[in-house]
């Protein structure tokens, strides 16, 4: 059974939404404003496969966001340059040195005190992994003492648990790939993160841990 832990709304973050017009039919203002160097750079989170993935030929990107991206840069009139990140607390960290002009990110209070959100054009569940002989079986039962739940540090769902967990034990780690790692070799009780990345690693990894993903449905946030 699996059962989710919540909903993520991934946004485009932008200071303004852009019509469905070309560029020609653009104000100059708004050309400069989102890509004021005469380039469109896009932050794009390898760290969330459901949102990019490299090709695995040519290790280019792709997937919804380098669409998004792409088709954006269409409109405004304006090459696309992609700059790649492994967690979404990199892009948003990124913030403060200007690396990105555009950005995918699941909608946070905490962001929000820093960038501001499009409405989503997706919804991801978030949830747990956890070992197959592990007595946690619903969502509610992981939260409590004597719990440890590994999640990248910054990403949605930890900030999401940060806020949310009473009991249980938040061991953050710098990416997706060391929360997978702790989760495996340390034992810790329940791996957080997006779905469909869960049902992956739960797949490739059977060889190390038995491992299960927990689903059911929670109404819309």
């Amino acid at each position: 059974m699996i059962k989710a832990l919540f909903r993520l709304g991934y946004v485009l973050v932008l200071q303004f939404s852009v019509p469905s017009v070309m560029a020609n039919d653009l104000p100059p203002h708004v050309i400069a404003d989102l890509a004021p160097n005469g380039r469109l750079r896009a932050a794009i989170n390898f760290g969330n496969l459901v949102l990019a993935q490299r090709d695995p030929a040519t290790g280019a990107p792709r997937g919804v966001t380098v669409e998004l991206a792409q088709e954006l840069g269409r409109r405004l009139g304006v090459p696309v340059d992609f700059v790649p990140f492994d967690a979404a607390g990199k892009v948003f960290d990124a913030i403060k040195t200007g690396a990105w002009d555009v950005a995918f990110l699941a909608i946070d209070p905490i962001r929000a005190a820093e960038i501001d959100f499009t409405p989503p054009y997706v919804v991801i569940e978030g949830t747990y992994l956890v070992p197959a002989n592990s007595p946690l079986r619903t969502v509610d039962e992981v939260d409590r003492e004597g719990v440890r739940i590994a999640a990248g540090q910054a990403s949605a769902y930890e900030l999401y648990l940060t806020r949310a967990l009473k009991h249980a034990t938040l061991i953050r780690t710098p990416s997706w790939a060391a929360a997978i790692e702790i989760f495996l070799k340390d034992q810790v009780e329940a791996l957080a993160g997006v779905r469909q990345a869960l049902v992956e690693v739960a797949n490739e990894d059977v060889d190390r841990l038995d491992a299960k993903v927990q689903i059911s449905r929670l109404p819309a946030r």
